[in-house]
């Protein structure tokens, strides 16, 4: 299958091709965004997506329409810290474009180092459960919860991956599902409440996800089931490992109780990716975009850095 590059600057540099998210894996489109708005749409409505991917765009977008727009762009998504932290180092940069692809540039050599630390967590032939999406699309090459699958792949290492849908944006059977067979890994799709069943069997040696936000003391907010997925490994004596930039650790946010999550619209659950609507018109909908996963449910934090082991 062909490479799919998530984000660049045009070739006059004077706007930003992306691949549009929402529509995958059925379209391949890219799409070329020139205005502030545009620019923030891009992030709002999840066109571009995961917390590195969204600061390394953010960074782009800075450099195209100024310092005068930081704020603006900052409030598209309040919860990933990547955003905030791209856009104020753009602000403070002499140089705009240096600084925006010294950013993405930083971002690829982070992720293959946090996937070389990760692979060391696994071994051939283990059961691996995903959720949300943390590869490169969310990244730059090779991601961060998924970088250790595509790196071992790349070594003929072999792993059976369990992806799961999660609901209801579906980036898990969309997205992760799409990039793991791209990289010619085992992929077993299964529903968000079939977790318990597979851990229960057996067929989970460990679970990957990425993070959006990681307070002082190891509290991870990341997509919407995280949490539960923790609680379900904590059960089952399951390790459970957050892999993300060392950026994405927020030493300002001392709890995931200070962190806001935002809540998005109720047709994400109601109609969103289906034919015809799910549910009865004019249904109460509660969703929240993240939830907060407790430092004392996460067996390590695998940054570029190394890997952070939970003390007992």
């Amino acid at each position: 299958m062909q490479e799919l590059v998530n984000i660049r600057l045009s070739d006059d540099e004077n706007s930003i091709i992306i691949l549009d998210q929402r529509l995958l894996p059925n379209k391949i489109e890219y799409i070329e965004l020139r205005t502030a708005e545009e620019m923030y749409d891009a992030i709002k409505l999840l066109k571009v997506r995961g917390a590195p991917a969204i600061g390394i765009f953010a960074a782009y977008a800075i450099f195209i329409l100024g310092r005068e727009y930081a704020d603006y762009i900052k409030s598209a998504r309040p919860t990933a810290v990547n955003l905030q932290w791209a856009v104020d180092r753009m602000v403070n940069a002499s140089d705009l474009l240096a600084e925006c692809k010294a950013i993405h540039q930083e971002d690829i050599t982070m992720c293959r180092a946090i996937s070389e630390n990760g692979l060391k967590l696994i071994k051939n032939g283990d059961g691996v459960l995903t959720h949300c999406n943390a590869g490169p699309l969310a990244t730059s090459k090779y991601g961060t919860g998924l970088g250790p699958l595509i790196l071992g792949a790349e070594r003929n290492m072999r792993f059976n991956v369990f992806v799961d849908e999660t609901r209801p944006l579906l980036q898990g059977s969309r997205i992760t599902a799409l990039e793991l067979i791209n990289a010619g890994l085992d992929v077993t799709l299964i529903c968000d409440n079939m977790a318990n069943t597979v851990m229960k069997q057996g067929k989970i040696n460990a679970v990957f996800v990425g993070a959006d936000r990681v307070a002082a003391n190891g509290d991870v907010a990341n997509k919407i089931g995280t949490s539960g997925l923790a609680v379900l490994a904590k059960r089952y004596g399951i390790p459970f490992y957050v892999f993300c930039p060392s950026s994405t650790i927020d030493m300002s946010c001392k709890t995931g109780s200070d962190i806001v999550i935002e809540e998005r619209s109720s047709d994400e659950i109601t109609r969103l990716y289906f034919a015809e609507p799910v549910a009865p018109v004019g249904v109460k909908c509660f969703n929240p975009a993240f939830d907060v996963t407790e430092a004392e449910l996460i067996t390590a934090v695998i940054t570029e850095k190394g890997t952070f082991i939970k003390q007992s």
